[in-house]
């Protein structure tokens, strides 16, 4: 039997990915014989949609259980309409969560995980948005007074190399 996993990586030893729509790969593995094939999450990106799409992809390639950290109503849905159990709240290895599928240790979930996100909301920028602030410290912007200083005015302060506070949507 098919299974897909949400995972940060390419390979067996790899963490799952908590996040079910923005995952950053997605692991098909056959239970039977423990191949695999990794495919890279193109949903992930989208501003809308990243659940149902990736749903539907892994209906595509025959998935018939999902295995992820957190997966939101519309995922859900859309999973178990295609005939798809879907396991939630799994951390660890890919492996481990396959050990725990096999063994029968794992309990389909009923709801979702986490509300419906409707896509990536303003300020969140792909998780950062540039800083816009003058930046900090000691300066003198240039005018005799030890130069441009920290940030020089480039928005290189408080969040780090020119990344704002942006909302963190994990």
């Amino acid at each position: 039997m098919k299974v897909a996993i949400s995972s940060s990586g390419k390979d067996l030893n790899s963490q799952i990915d908590p996040r079910f729509g923005r995952c950053s790969y997605f692991l098909i593995v056959n239970t039977s014989d423990m191949s695999f094939e990794v495919f890279d999450n193109e949903s992930g990106a989208l501003g809308g949609g990243a659940g149902i799409q990736s749903a539907q992809f892994v209906a595509s390639k025959g998935a018939k259980a999902v295995i992820t950290g957190n997966c939101g109503p519309n995922a859900v849905n859309t999973l178990y309409a295609a005939g798809i159990q879907v396991f939630l709240g799994n951390t660890g290895t890919v492996t481990e969560a396959l050990d725990n599928y096999k063994n029968g240790n794992l309990t389909p979930a009923k709801t979702a995980s986490v509300p419906d996100h409707n896509g990536l909301d303003a300020g969140t920028g792909g998780n950062r948005i540039m800083g816009t602030g003058g930046g900090r410290g000691m300066g003198g912007g240039g005018r005799g007074r030890g130069g441009r200083g920290t940030g020089g005015g480039r928005g290189m302060g408080m969040g780090g190399g020119g990344m704002g506070r942006g909302k963190n949507i994990s």
